[in-house]
């Protein structure tokens, strides 16, 4: 089986979707691997360290694509790369499938079958090759990092001989992985940490990392069955801002994660809220790239309100390229793994598969999502 790894093609994209230790599993599984040229010179590898682990190196991408029996990438193709892939074929990578209905049915039309890694289910079993997740863990340190950087005082408390300076506040809203891993890291820094969640039911996750859990009684919430949360009430909403607003006002970071899978961010921070907190406050916001949670956030910008830095900065995982790379590689080389037929000596679609059936979006021509499918037809 011919495996092709192109290289990224979006702007500003740091990472890379295979490293040498995963071109290696997968070759010693049989696959041959082909990877294009310089892919890793944006995290400090280079074409003789893929060539060591077994890949061929290749210059022609077009022929590459052409050629291959499946294509693992991290962000959504083209659709004239979709046009290249012979039918059969496999394209794995993200894909962000709810929004992009040109691009899925290209696919289709094309006869490939594609694999969303937003769409790996969070079980147990597929924990291991759950990019969305992996990712987002890595959202939610840069997030703390950038706050710690920009705002012009310490996270830890410290005793010196010119006095004592208190720690900072930070305020985390949505305890999902980025967020947890949000607490986690300003906790580490020294930071006291409240965090906010609709779920009640990860208070004690909160409680567990050191921070404190804010509990604002919005009625019936709760959370998906792929462990996303439910999306809130217009009334809920508010109740929340009204608490939340005071939260944000004794905080000198806040850091919003909220995001509702395959939908707008819900508006949770507005531009009040920012006018309560004080000047020199930073508020980095991890949903900017599906709306935002905060009213005045600006897309890959960072602009100041009331002397508050809001910070709408995309791709946060890029910013530490290497550890993303290597982490979404990992799943990516154990997903191919757990449908490796070894006397075959191919990839599986075992399309009765709990875990293919949640990611796999199309094959044999047609949309084989039902929740995909229903989404796509309702737009």
């Amino acid at each position: 089986m011919r495996i092709f790894v192109p290289k990224e093609i979006y702007p500003g994209e740091m990472r890379v979707p295979v490293v040498p230790s995963t071109v290696a599993k997968l070759s010693e599984l049989g696959a041959c691997v082909e990877i294009e040229s310089t892919i890793g010179e944006t995290i400090g590898l280079r074409d003789d360290d893929f060539r060591q682990a077994g890949a061929e190196i290749i210059d022609n991408r077009e022929n590459a694509l052409s050629n291959a029996d499946m294509i693992l990438r991290l962000r959504k193709p083209p659709h004239n790369e979709i046009e290249r892939q012979k039918p059969g074929s496999v394209h794995i990578s993200f894909l962000d499938p709810f929004n992009e209905k040109d691009l899925i049915h290209s696919f289709v039309k094309s006869g490939v079958s594609a694999i969303s890694m937003e769409l790996i289910p969070r079980t147990t079993l597929a924990q291991k090759m759950d990019a969305l997740s992996s990712q987002a863990n890595l959202a939610g340190y840069v997030a703390v990092i950038v706050a710690a950087d920009r705002l012009k005082r310490i996270f830890p408390m410290m005793m010196t001989p010119a006095g004592t300076l208190a720690p900072a506040t930070v305020f985390i809203i949505g305890a999902g992985v980025a967020g947890l891993q949000a607490i986690a890291t300003a906790k580490r820094l020294g930071a006291r940490v409240e965090a906010f969640d609709t779920r009640a039911v990860v208070g004690e996750q909160v409680k567990s990392l050191g921070g404190k859990f804010l509990k604002i009684d919005l009625g019936d919430t709760g959370e998906t069955a792929q462990g996303y949360a439910k999306a809130l009430t217009e009334e809920q909403l508010q109740k929340q801002r009204e608490a939340m607003a005071k939260a944000c006002s004794r905080a000198d970071v806040v850091i919003t994660t909220a995001q509702v899978f395959g939908r707008r961010a819900p508006l949770i921070v507005t531009t009040d809220m920012v006018g309560g907190m004080r000047a020199g406050s930073v508020i980095v916001d991890l949903a900017i790239e599906t709306g935002g949670n905060v009213e005045c956030v600006r897309l890959d910008e960072e602009v100041e309100v009331g002397g508050v830095r809001v910070i709408g900065l995309c791709n946060m995982p890029a910013r530490v390229s290497e550890h993303a790379s290597q982490m979404y590689s990992s799943n990516l080389g154990n997903l191919i793994e757990h449908f490796w037929d070894k006397k075959e000596n191919n990839f599986q679609l075992k399309t009765d598969d709990e875990i293919l059936r949640g990611c796999l979006v199309t094959h044999d021509g047609k949309i084989v999502n039902e929740t995909v499918h229903a989404r796509l037809e309702a737009k």
